[in-house]
């Protein structure tokens, strides 16, 4: 999808679902619960790229106990508003997790398989501990047996953009959530 023009680009803006205010106070929500979660513990943020990472910038400089970062690029999603059923690990992790609390940072958790399938790659590796905090649930579409440990925002079965989310990589920079239009 290539957009022409601003006006395109700002049509396909349906709704606002999610304030940025709003954001920001789910972020302090998180930040609030992960410091208690691991009282003082050390801890490793895993960001889920690239939807994630926006999420992650806020949600780290919330968190006050140690923690360090990484990344890993787990696609689904090809160009268009519904995922594809194939997952695919693009880029992972680039240490051995064995001695670290894992928190999972995702942006959404819709079908769960994506995330299903991390979760499960990350297991294997023996973790001290692996918790998943999102910024969003549409739990109406999911097809695996699978539950954040925090969900900021539960949503309704609608495709989503802004703050990190995308529709063939654009709107990943609106502060807020928002409704997409295909019309």
């Amino acid at each position: 999808m290539r957009l022409d023009s601003v006006k395109e680009y700002e049509r396909r803006i349906k709704s606002i679902i999610i304030t940025e205010d709003e954001i920001k106070d789910g972020l302090k929500r998180a930040g609030e619960y992960i410091n208690a979660l691991y009282d003082g513990n050390p801890i490793l943020l895993v960001s889920v790229l690239k939807g994630a990472f926006v999420f992650m910038a806020d949600l780290c400089r919330e968190v006050t106990v140690p923690c360090e970062i990484g990344f890993m690029c787990v696609k689904s999603y090809f160009e268009g508003t519904s995922s594809s059923g194939e997952v695919s690990v693009v880029m992972d992790l680039d240490r051995d997790v064995k001695d670290y609390h894992l928190v999972v940072v995702e942006d959404i958790i819709d079908t769960g398989r994506t995330l299903k399938k991390l979760l499960d790659m990350l297991g294997d590796r023996k973790p001290l501990s692996l918790n998943v905090v999102t910024l969003l649930d549409k739990p109406d579409r999911r097809l695996v047996d699978l539950k954040a440990d925090l969900s900021l925002f539960t949503i309704p079965d609608k495709f989503v953009i802004g703050y990190g989310l995308d529709c063939a990589e654009y709107y990943r920079n609106l502060p807020y959530i928002g409704e997409y239009s295909e019309i």
